[in-house]
């Protein structure tokens, strides 16, 4: 740089150096590139013939990183400078005019928008799949009775098919976070400048239109500055992590012999350098793990914006590495729930034994008591008495006879005891969104559009 005297200290370069992690930029870098080199070649700023070797060039330069053998020099501060160094050496000066009514600023800004946007909808496409195999797997399950819990005690008997349609509308939840990525990185950075703009009458809607932008950053300073939409996916991001935390830990419960709900597959599960009987449903512990990970990334960047003074600031170089480990580790969080809830399998007669404890059915019999007009909470205390007493007397509910049911009230009959034959309390659910095949399978026909 013609500013300095002094070569820079190597300890600077460590610091100030992003080659090492920002080289994955190198394909929208070279996108954004060519599409400015057009912009500039239609406004004349430089001719048709710059235009052609600064893109024969560029094409040149894809090659050499494509494959693997681009020559990184140590000078090259980034992938950024790498890519308009190299571009020098092949096509001469015509590849000096390139960087003409940009800068880093704006460039680097303009990179990150095209990643994040692509990472968003990729992330979407991965949430599809996901939520399909959810889905599938609640079909195939669906009238399989289980327990339901709340602070992890039994509490109410649903289908294993309702259960597993919760995580489809996470999902869901988590895809339109997703797809509002993609629609707050639409607004093309490129073309603001450092900060206040280019010195040229550039088309940056010509631009915009080149690379898939809806439009562009109304103002030059907020354009360079932003990085609402990093901290829109890693937010997106870390409540997709924490969904699929939730899944995991279920399916470890589910996992051990305690629960024996379910058993993951042999290829993701582990087992145990010292107990050849083990069997770990690791891919499940690492869903519950990973998780934070994510949302550390959040919190860093978060971190780097807070009380940033406006426009660009070295701090904001911090942004990609929390952003590249957010995408990655939650790419690799989906594929690995899809892969396992894929070849996971559900043991039926051990869930429906549990989910046919009679004391699930104590608010069922409170609401038979309400049917008869007695108040909801006197028929909340009636039945808690009942369970005490019959927890006392080691019996199942409907093992208690007609006096001992006498001393809780004189209006449980011939109902209460076929309500509690029947392990039909399931079906009771009938308000729409409740677990009775009624409402389950109008949840089935929503569950459905959603994926379509």
């Amino acid at each position: 740089m013609g500013r300095f005297e002094d070569p820079q200290d190597a300890l600077f370069k460590a610091i100030n150096t992003s080659l090492g992690y920002d080289q994955r930029l190198y394909p929208e870098d070279i996108e954004g590139s060519v599409a400015h080199a057009e912009m500039l070649a239609a406004q004349h700023i430089i001719t048709t013939a710059d235009l052609e070797e600064i893109k024969t060039g560029l094409a040149a330069v894809k090659k050499e990183l494509d494959a693997g053998v681009f020559p990184f020099n140590d000078d090259d501060e980034d992938i950024h400078m790498a890519i308009e160094r190299r571009l020098t050496e092949l096509v001469g000066d015509a590849g000096a005019k390139l960087h003409t009514a940009r800068s880093r600023n704006d460039q680097v800004a303009t990179d990150v928008t095209l990643f994040t946007r692509r990472r968003a909808q990729a992330t979407v496409d991965r949430l599809n799949k996901l939520m399909q195999v959810v889905y599938d797997q609640a079909n195939a399950h669906r009238d399989w009775a289980m327990p339901a819990y709340t602070h992890l005690q039994r509490a109410q008997s649903v289908y294993l098919g309702h259960h597993l349609l919760a995580y489809f509308w996470m999902l869901e939840r988590d895809r339109t976070r997703f797809a509002a990525v993609v629609e707050s990185s639409s607004a093309l950075p490129l073309g603001a400048g450092a900060l206040a703009g280019a010195n040229f009458e550039t088309d940056r809607e010509l631009v915009a239109a080149r690379l898939g932008f809806k439009s562009v950053a109304p103002n030059s300073m907020d354009a360079v500055a932003n990085r609402d939409f990093v901290l829109d996916f890693l937010s997106a991001a870390a409540t997709c992590a924490t969904h699929l935390s939730r899944l995991g830990a279920e399916i470890v419960l589910w996992s051990s012999e305690e629960f024996g709900f379910a058993e993951v597959s042999d290829g993701f599960a582990s087992g145990s350098s010292l107990m050849p009987q083990k069997k770990n449903p690791d891919a499940a512990e690492l869903l519950r793990g990973k998780a934070p990970r994510v949302l550390s990334s959040l919190t860093t960047l978060h971190g780097v914006m807070h009380g940033l003074p406006l426009t660009y600031n070295k701090d904001m170089q911090e942004d990609k590495e929390a952003l590249f480990d957010a995408v990655d580790t939650l790419e690799l969080c989906l594929d690995a729930a899809t892969g396992m809830l894929e070849g996971i399998t559900f043991k039926r007669d051990r869930m429906a034994d549990a989910s046919s404890d009679q004391m699930l059915a104590a608010v069922d019999i409170a609401d038979l008591l309400v049917r008869k007009g007695v108040p909801f909470r006197e028929a909340h205390g009636i039945v808690g008495s009942l369970v005490r007493y019959s927890v006392a007397q080691n019996k199942q509910l409907g093992d208690l006879t007609d006096d001992e049911l006498a001393q809780f009230s004189d209006q449980l009959g011939d109902d209460y005891r076929a309500l509690l034959s029947g392990n039909g309390w399931i079906e009771s659910k009938v308000s729409q969104g409740g677990t009775s095949s009624e409402s389950l399978n109008a949840q089935f026909e929503l569950a459905r559009a959603a994926l379509n």
